[in-house]
């Protein structure tokens, strides 16, 4: 996904040591043991949170943290402190911590505070442990054939790990790359509870088109960092990729193409511009305009979409402007940080906040603004894809959501074609999906709040015709 820049606190990904101490009413502590559910708005963003209370050994209360729209479980917490009304569960490493009163036996009444934001969260108390429904998660036994793969990144010296579906029957057998959008992702782009590339992969595979997937860098199997890499650095992962696949006699070396998510549909065009060979390109939510100008419709979209009113909202976009431009600027990371730093405490005391609101908004700026991601961001604000897209002399399929908040499509698909034509591409279809989101799901407002209760992994459309447009790119290859 793309990173919203400034406002959005990043929760629950930190693995925490369990803390235990031992509480006050034994009886209490097994009234409330169990799961508990509520809900944590952040900026845009509303995540359901799970706190599983359990009685150990030493008759004490321990906790681990689920957040199931982001596909986190187990995460250990603690320690609890609870005198038979009132709780607390701290989660230090993450800077935070849960106080609440219990009402009756299924319901707690709290806040959750972090980073010196309190935030209000109700705990319902479930009848069971909790389980997302996710209808298109495919099940055993399969029609295909999954196999565990590494190959190695020489430019970068580095094994990437992932899984190749190949699908039943004679091949050689056409192929795609799948790559992920921003940030950390496995194999299966799993975020907020769904697993959009697993369900890509079973679909094609189920259709006679073998798939790849892969972790990034730094994730899951994969060796490296994400650290100060940016898109040009993942662009020679996925070159590895199309290499690797080369080697295969499952797969038909006419026909290896890429379709990416997001920076994923960024990153397709800068490999297809240079490497010779690539088959295709599937854009799903692609970019087509420099990364800034992305960013601040997206700032825009979101904070519209979520309530804020215009003169609010064009504040936010001019701060993300100033700290955009020394970041541009300013080629130091450290140097950068420190000044991005000083001019956004400089604004917010001109606007008359705080200083602990002073203090909990440059917590949240460091959250998603720091110098591990300044190399990624630099590049991303500065790079026009048009310069590669003008290049891609392959058949390209564009995708893309109306309701798309993070890629808005109005702005993207247009400069995406209009970069394909300039450059002579003529083999080119370009669809806009109505009441699609970011991810591709049928949704209400496109908000990133709806993607992890949305039970849709990825719109039906969505995958048919990607099908549909590679094996029609088999069959007639001159047509494109």
């Amino acid at each position: 996904m793309m990173k919203k820049v400034v406002f959005i606190i990043l929760i629950f990904f930190l693995v925490l040591t369990n803390n235990q101490i031992q509480a006050q009413d034994i009886t209490s502590n097994k009234s409330v043991a169990g799961s508990w559910l509520g809900r944590v708005s952040v900026g845009a963003i509303s995540l359901r949170v799970v706190f599983n209370l359990s009685i150990v050994s030493d008759d004490s209360l321990a906790a681990t943290l689920d957040s199931p729209d982001q596909g986190a479980r187990n995460i250990k917490i603690g320690p609890v402190r609870f005198d038979g009304k009132n709780i607390t569960i701290s989660a230090p490493l993450l800077l935070a911590e849960y106080t609440g009163t219990l009402k009756n036996d299924t319901l707690i009444e709290g806040t959750f505070m972090q980073g010196g934001k309190k935030m209000p969260l109700d705990l319902k108390k479930l009848k069971a442990a909790f389980t997302l429904n996710r209808p298109q998660e495919p099940q055993p036994p399969f029609p295909y054939l999954s196999e565990d793969v590494v190959f190695l990144n020489a430019k970068a010296n580095i094994s990437l790990a992932g899984t190749l579906t190949i699908p039943e029957g004679e091949g050689p057998f056409p192929a795609v790359i799948l790559i992920t959008g921003s940030g950390g992702q496995n194999r299966n782009e799993e975020i907020f509870g769904h697993k959009p590339f697993l369900v890509i992969s079973d679909y094609l595979a189920r259709k006679g088109i073998a798939v790849l997937r892969y972790d990034d860098r730094g994730v899951g199997r994969s060796q490296g960092s994400q650290l100060n890499a940016t898109s040009a650095d993942f662009a020679t992962d996925a070159e590895a990729a199309f290499l690797f696949l080369k080697t295969r006699k499952e797969v038909n070396q006419a026909l290896i193409g890429f379709a990416g998510h997001s920076e994923g549909g960024f990153i397709a065009p800068i490999i297809a511009s240079s490497v010779p060979g690539i088959a295709f390109i599937v854009s799903l939510a692609g970019t087509g305009v420099p990364g800034e100008q992305v960013l601040h419709r997206q700032n825009r979209d979101i904070s519209l979409q979520s309530g804020a009113d215009e003169k609010e909202t064009e504040e936010g976009i001019s701060t993300n402007k100033k700290l955009f431009a020394i970041l541009k600027k300013e080629k130091d990371n450290q140097s950068a940080s420190e000044k991005i730093n000083e001019t956004y405490k400089k604004i917010l005391e001109k606007q008359k906040k705080k200083p602990e609101e002073i203090e909990a908004a440059l917590k949240q700026l460091s959250s998603s603004m720091n110098p591990a991601t300044f190399n990624w961001l630099r590049y991303f604000l500065v790079t026009d894809p048009a310069v590669y897209w003008k290049k891609v002399k392959c058949p390209v399929l564009a995708l893309n959501g109306e309701k798309d908040l993070q890629v808005a499509t109005g702005v993207n698909l247009p400069a995406i074609e209009k970069a394909l034509k300039s450059g002579g591409n003529k083999r080119i279809e370009i669809i806009e999906y109505p009441a699609l989101n970011h991810l591709f799901q049928h949704c209400t407002t496109g908000l990133a709040s709806e993607y992890g209760v949305i039970e849709e992994t990825i719109a039906p459309e969505v995958l048919e015709t990607i099908a549909a447009w590679i094996l029609d790119l088999q069959a007639s290859p001159q047509a494109f």
